[in-house]
């Protein structure tokens, strides 16, 4: 019961999330009053006015997001991972038999032919992807912490809208927790069971632990073709959109030079004006792919992550066009070619 909760209140904070962005985003003038509310909320940095900032908070405050995340997606990966190799072991027939005789011979890890043969293949297999997602998601908010430190050098007058910083708050703590839903009450209570046990026995009276590696990176390798194509989906959109930050950092660089804004050249910027948001939805779509596609939650989240970063691409080119006189033609917001 309290797993369906968890998994129902993550759809609704998606939907209740992406439903705003979609109708702000209709072509009716009735809802343009509603479309510059929204817009408010969604603006920081350089197409945020001076005069918008009473409701704010420095966009340095970037950082804070990926600290939570990466604290937060590494708890869930790592309970996860543990959860994955104690309860739901892919094992063949040709490693399941050695690890039997094995135990019947007096090797001192436990092994349990009933757990074994009590979780379903598919959920078995349904966990092992989850702790993959996370690991990707580890990736990637891995990289955006040391951006936002060591690339991205916000400028005191930078500034975000509070409730854009409490969405960027949500996002990083909701995000991971989809990845791994169907799973986080069992890995939460696995977990506070093994922590009990230790405080109860005390080191001494717990069993040595002794780790197969193998068990905890075999299943991995054991997972079908979606999740290697979503990863190289991942990979894709991760290599890119650190390559566009670099541009983006080299340029704020050189704009504390001579206080002047510039047009930012190379790698997807030749296409987009956004080639950083591209490549988040690109991120995301590889993220889904690896899911298989299957989960109405990842999908509820990569909608999100479309709608909102198109939303506020598009302010971010129309700015760039009311900037800059000779701005390329050629680049669309987003979406290349197309918008």
């Amino acid at each position: 019961m309290i797993k369906i909760w968890i998994v129902g209140l993550l759809r609704a904070a998606w939907i209740a999330g992406t439903l705003p962005i979609l109708i702000a985003s209709l072509p009716f003038s009735k809802l343009t009053s509603f479309h510059g509310l929204l817009m408010g909320f969604a603006k920081r940095g350089k197409i945020m006015q001076a005069s918008s900032s009473k409701f704010s908070v420095p966009q340095k405050f970037f950082s804070h997001f990926y600290v939570v995340a990466v604290i937060w997606t590494t708890l869930l990966a790592v309970t996860t991972w543990y959860y994955a190799y104690k309860t739901a072991p892919m094992l063949s027939d040709s490693l399941l038999y050695p690890r039997v005789a094995s135990h019947l011979t007096g090797d001192s890890r436990s092994f349990s032919m009933s757990r074994f043969h009590s979780t379903p293949f598919r959920d078995r297999y349904k966990i092992w992807q989850s702790v993959f997602l996370l690991l990707l998601m580890e990736l990637q908010v891995l990289r955006r912490l040391y951006e936002a430190l060591y690339v991205f050098q916000y400028s005191n007058a930078a500034r975000m809208h509070i409730l854009g910083y409490l969405t960027g708050l949500f996002f990083y703590t909701a995000a991971p927790l989809s990845l791994c839903c169907n799973w986080a009450l069992d890995t939460s209570n696995f977990a506070v069971n093994q922590v009990l046990k230790f405080i109860v026995r005390g080191k001494d009276g717990m069993r040595d632990v002794e780790f197969d590696w193998s068990g905890f990176v075999t299943p991995l390798l054991k997972l079908g073709w979606c999740e290697w194509i979503g990863a190289l989906v991942f990979v894709w959109g991760w290599i890119h959109q650190y390559r566009c930050h670099a541009i983006l950092g080299s340029l704020r660089e050189q704009k504390e030079e001579s206080d002047e804004y510039l047009i930012p050249y190379g790698d997807w910027f030749e296409i987009v004006s956004s080639p950083h948001y591209l490549a988040e939805i690109v991120i995301y779509a590889g993220i889904l792919i690896a899911s298989g596609c299957a989960d109405l939650t990842i999908w509820l989240l990569f909608l999100f992550v479309v709608a909102n970063l198109v939303f506020v691409a598009a302010e971010t080119h129309r700015w760039y066009l009311r900037k800059f006189e000779d701005y390329p033609s050629k680049r669309r917001a987003v979406i290349p070619f197309v918008y």
